[in-house]
């Protein structure tokens, strides 16, 4: 028997011992456990501390990409969902806690350079506002997780389902 072909590449950023930069850790282990294998089993998921364009540059023409982490820049436990294509030109309007190194445009300016083209996906962010050292999470965050859950299970499930529909793990728009 062959192992499914993984329709979703999930990355995770954040640090959890950063306040709110945990906040789409804590979702994803919230919901993920409560997926149904069919789904779970097309999920490809990579944690990632500092969003590297390489992160995106290797996601198979056949994945779809979703990633999730906390911004600056909108209302703190609020969650904002931008397809990969339209982010880079929202930089300046919300701005992901993980591209500390490369700001957001640049690090998708480069997948995009190497790929030839950013893949087919998904960026979900919640606004958050305390990034000190600690596990303490501000109340806005806190109260905004099931949001962010949900948004972020939601999207998972619109791209594994719709690989599921077309076989090998393709996608509407690829």
């Amino acid at each position: 028997m062959n192992a499914p072909i993984r329709a979703v590449r999930l990355i995770v950023c954040g640090n959890a011992d950063r306040g709110d930069d945990g906040a789409a850790l804590v979702a994803v282990a919230h919901f993920l456990p409560k997926i149904d294998d069919p789904i779970r089993t097309r999920i490809e998921i990579r944690r990632c501390g500092q969003l590297d364009p390489l992160d995106i540059v290797d996601v198979p023409s056949t994945q779809a990409c979703v990633i999730v982490d906390t911004v600056v820049g909108i209302e703190p436990g609020s969650v904002v969902t931008i397809p990969l294509g339209e982010l880079a030109a929202r930089c300046h309007e919300v701005t992901p806690r993980s591209s500390h190194a490369l700001p957001i445009d640049q690090v998708l300016g480069i997948a995009q350079a190497i790929r030839g083209t950013l893949p087919e996906g998904t960026f979900i962010g919640i606004g958050g506002s305390r990034f000190g050292f600690g596990p303490r999470r501000s109340r806005a965050v806190t109260a905004g997780l099931k949001a962010l859950e949900r948004t972020t299970e939601g999207e998972v499930r619109r791209f594994a389902s719709a690989a599921l529909v077309l076989g090998k793990g393709g996608h509407p728009g690829v």
